[in-house]
C-alpha cells in the first residue's frame, strides 16, 4: 500500500489529504476550496464548484476523478469521499461504477442519511432517536428544521410552520450536549476510536453551526457514564451490521448524562479526523484495510488530548493577506482569497495533557491568530467587495 495513489473528493479535502500522506499514500484531490496546504499535500488537484449532487456538478465530479485517476497512472487504490455526498447516493453509485469506493456505498449512505428511513431503522433496533417528520407541526418551537444529508450544523434552523420544504425534514428537539462516538467499522462490527465532545459557534443565521471537537487523553475520566457509552457502542455495532457500513465513521448523539438520543451517523471520515489521527497506526490506512475486508490493528488511543476548531471570520476579509501561518493552522486560504464575515477562515489545532488544557491552548491560539490577521490587514487593507462567500483566487465560491 505504501506509495500507492488514492483519489479524494470532498467539499474540503485537506484533512483527508493530510491523513493520506501520513499513511504513506499519494493523494489526488478534487475539492471546492483549493487551500494552500491542500495544494501542498496533493500530488494533483482539480477544483470543484457548487454543491455536490446538483445539476452539472455530478458530471464535473466524475470527470475530475477520471482525470485524477489518469494522472495517478490509472491504478489508484480507489476513491475516498469526504463531506458533500451525503445527499447524493445516486452520485456515489455513479462514482462506484467507475472507481473502487473506499468507504460507504450508495445503499449504505441512503440507509443512514435518509431521515425517515434511518428513523425507522432506529425504531426497529430500539435505538433512542428523536422523532422526525415532514408533515405540518402543531408546535414548531419543539422541533428543528434540517436539510436531509446536511453536515456541519449550518443547515439546521428552528422549525417553521407548514410542511417541511423539499429536501428537508423536521426533527424533535431533545436535551443534552453534543458527542460523537468515532468508530472504525469492519466485518467484526464497530471498533471504538474515541468519544469526542463537540461544540457550536452560533451566528445570527446559523444557530447550530459546528465549531470544533475535543478528543480526551487516554487516562481521562469519561464525560459520560459508562452505561451510556456502552449503550451507544452497542447501537453503533447494530447499525454497522444492519447497513454494511465500513471504514471510518462517527455516531453523533446528544446526552444530558442520564439519557441519550442518537441524532445521525456520518458514514465517512469526518471533521474529527485531525484530532483522531494520532495513533501509531495511520487511520486512513486502517480505513482502506477495513473497506477492503480486513480487520486492521488500530493501536492504543493517544496519551494526550487534542482539540480542533474552525475559525470563522469575525469580519470581512476583502482579500486575505500573505500570512506566515503557524504550524497549528490548517485549511489555510491562499493569499488573495476573499472571505466574508462568518465564513470559515481556517482550522486551528491544539493539544495538551488533558481536555481542559487542550481547550485552553486552542482558545489562546485562535485569539493570537485573530490578532495577527488584524495586524496584517492594517498594512495590506483593500476595499471590501459585495461578496458573500469565501472565494479563492481563480477558484470556486467558498460555501
Amino acid at each position: 500500500m505504501a506509495g500507492a495513489a488514492i483519489l479524494i473528493a470532498a467539499q474540503s479535502g485537506r484533512a483527508l489529504a493530510e491523513a493520506a500522506r501520513r499513511a504513506g499514500l499519494r493523494p489526488f484531490v478534487a475539492d471546492l476550496f483549493a487551500d494552500s496546504d491542500t495544494l501542498e499535500l496533493a500530488a494533483a488537484h482539480r477544483p470543484l464548484e457548487g454543491r455536490f449532487g446538483t445539476g452539472r456538478l455530478a458530471e464535473t465530479v466524475l470527470a475530475h476523478l477520471d482525470a485524477l485517476s489518469a494522472m495517478a497512472g490509472g491504478a489508484p487504490l480507489g476513491v475516498v469521499l469526504g463531506s458533500g455526498f451525503e445527499a447524493a447516493p445516486a452520485l456515489i453509485a455513479a462514482i462506484g461504477r467507475r472507481h473502487r469506493l473506499v468507504g460507504a456505498g450508495a445503499e449504505t449512505v441512503s440507509a443512514l442519511k435518509d431521515p425517515l428511513r434511518f428513523a425507522a431503522l432506529c425504531a426497529t433496533l430500539a435505538i433512542p432517536h428523536p422523532a422526525v417528520t415532514r408533515a405540518r407541526l402543531d408546535d414548531p418551537k419543539a422541533w428543528l428544521l434540517k436539510r436531509a444529508g446536511g453536515s456541519g450544523g449550518s443547515h439546521i434552523r428552528t422549525a417553521t410552520s407548514g410542511p417541511a420544504p423539499a429536501g428537508a425534514y423536521f426533527q424533535a428537539r431533545v436535551p443534552g450536549r453534543a458527542f460523537a462516538l468515532n468508530i472504525l467499522a469492519d466485518a467484526s462490527g464497530a471498533r471504538i476510536l474515541a468519544l469526542t465532545e463537540q461544540w457550536s459557534a452560533p451566528s445570527l443565521l446559523r444557530p447550530f453551526r459546528y465549531a470544533g471537537a475535543l478528543a480526551p487523553g487516554r487516562r481521562e475520566a469519561s464525560a459520560l457514564p459508562d452505561a451510556i457509552v456502552a449503550a451507544v457502542t452497542e447501537a453503533a455495532d447494530e447499525l454497522v451490521r444492519a447497513t454494511g457500513l465500513r471504514g471510518l465513521a462517527s455516531v453523533d448523539f446528544l446526552s444530558d448524562g442520564e439519557a441519550w438520543w442518537l441524532t445521525e451517523i456520518n458514514p465517512r471520515p469526518g471533521a474529527t479526523l485531525d484530532v483522531l489521527d494520532r495513533r501509531g497506526v495511520p487511520l486512513l490506512r486502517a480505513h482502506v484495510e477495513a473497506c477492503l475486508g480486513h480487520a486492521p490493528e488500530i493501536g492504543p488511543a493517544p496519551e494526550d488530548a487534542a482539540a480542533s476548531q474552525i475559525c470563522y471570520a469575525a469580519r470581512d476579509h476583502a482579500v486575505v493577506p500573505a500570512v506566515a501561518w503557524p504550524d497549528h493552522v490548517r485549511d489555510r486560504p491562499r493569499a488573495g482569497t476573499r472571505v466574508m464575515r462568518d465564513a470559515p477562515l481556517c482550522t486551528v489545532l491544539a493539544g495538551g495533557p488533558d481536555g481542559p488544557a487542550a481547550r485552553q491552548e486552542l482558545g489562546t491560539r485562535i485569539a493570537s491568530l485573530r490578532d495577527r490577521l488584524s495586524e496584517e490587514e492594517t498594512h495590506e487593507h483593500q476595499p471590501a467587495e459585495p461578496e458573500r462567500h469565501r472565494d479563492p483566487p481563480g477558484g470556486a465560491l467558498r460555501r
